[in-house]
């Protein structure tokens, strides 16, 4: 068994042939997706988050809308840009969204991406300390952020409350118990991982990862996964780890699906992004016998629990749910997935 969910990365353009022009029409569409989504039997509901694109972006009203509308769908971020968060006003938010969804929040934060500008933390009002990256303030961040999802007391209350205090010193609220074990790292390299394991967070590994071995990627995502369960092991936490994949897979099974992904064989590609030298996955599309034994062939597919499949937002929501129907009917049968 393995869950299977959608990631969204929430385009929205005026081109032609886009059905979402606006980011209404984004917002608005990713609601009624994971609402399909969940009719249809998929386990989950992930978004994306990119600064100053058009993209989707501020993702707790998104969450916390389809945690109204939904009553068993998973739903998640992969992931969010931990440079640009205030970790306890982040830690408020992310409480909410998962009291509203009666806890099925699951939250990928990460370093994050190249940005569609520069340094743009910035403006948001932060900067690394000096000597330090901007990827070890990140990693500052999500230290104070897990630190406060624990619910322990630390600020001090005033003597001359507004309103009476509980004893002892206070913690942020809302609190949401049990959402600190829900928290996912999104890694890009064996390393991350790693550090991922030993602050307990369950490991979301994307369509990109640090060309660290020369192998294809599927091969050395495989061996990121496995270590990391290695160095969770090591640190000693009592609970299972939690690790998904992210793919292009599209099931060709009409003719819209041939027209817009019947290209041919894509193979792994190799690319430089924030200076490193990345390796990027492959897309699958194929009729579904055929796609099977491709994906059979997927090693990371195979080591982790949860599968997030990529989809094409702008194509509109009809189109998008026919995508996940057709995984979910005649893939993940065949793959021992259901």
């Amino acid at each position: 068994m393995k869950k299977i969910g959608f990631l969204s990365f929430g385009h929205w353009s005026p081109a032609p042939g886009s059905q979402t022009r606006s980011a209404r029409d984004t917002l608005l569409q990713s609601i009624d997706l994971a609402v399909a989504a969940e009719e249809l039997g998929a386990d989950g509901a992930y978004f994306r988050v990119h600064h100053f694109a058009r993209q989707l972006a501020s993702p707790f009203p998104l969450l916390a809308a389809i945690g109204a509308k939904t009553n068993r769908i998973e739903i998640g971020t992969a992931v969010i840009d931990m440079r640009y968060e205030n970790p306890l006003y982040m830690a408020e938010d992310a409480g909410s969204a998962d009291l509203i969804s009666a806890g099925r929040l699951q939250l990928g934060i990460s370093r994050g991406s190249p940005e569609q500008v520069i340094d743009g933390w910035r403006y948001f009002g932060y900067a690394p300390e000096e000597g330090l990256s901007d990827a070890d303030m990140a990693r500052q961040h999500t230290e104070v952020f897990l630190r406060v999802l624990s619910g322990e007391g630390f600020a001090q209350p005033n003597p001359r409350p507004m309103f009476p205090n509980p004893p002892g010193l206070l913690r942020l609220e809302p609190h949401s118990e049990g959402l600190r074990e829900r928290i996912w790292w999104g890694s890009a390299s064996n390393a991350t991982a790693m550090w991922a394991a030993q602050q307990g967070m369950n490991l979301q590994s994307s369509t990109l990862k640090e060309d660290e071995t020369g192998e294809p990627f599927h091969v050395q995502q495989a061996k990121q996964i496995r270590r990391y369960r290695e160095a969770w092991k090591e640190a000693g936490h009592k609970r299972e780890p939690r690790v998904s994949v992210s793919r292009s897979i599209f099931a060709l099974v009409d003719e819209r699906d041939r027209t817009y992904f019947g290209r041919g064989k894509e193979g792994d590609q190799i690319g430089i992004i924030d200076n490193m030298r990345a390796i990027f996955g492959r897309s699958y599309a194929a009729e579904p016998d055929r796609l099977v034994e491709e994906l059979k062939a997927d090693e990371a597919i195979a080591e982790a629990d949860t599968l997030l499949l990529t989809v094409p937002n702008q194509l509109g929501v009809a189109y998008n749910a026919h995508v996940i129907e057709a995984i979910l009917k005649h893939v993940a049968p065949a793959m021992g997935w259901r």
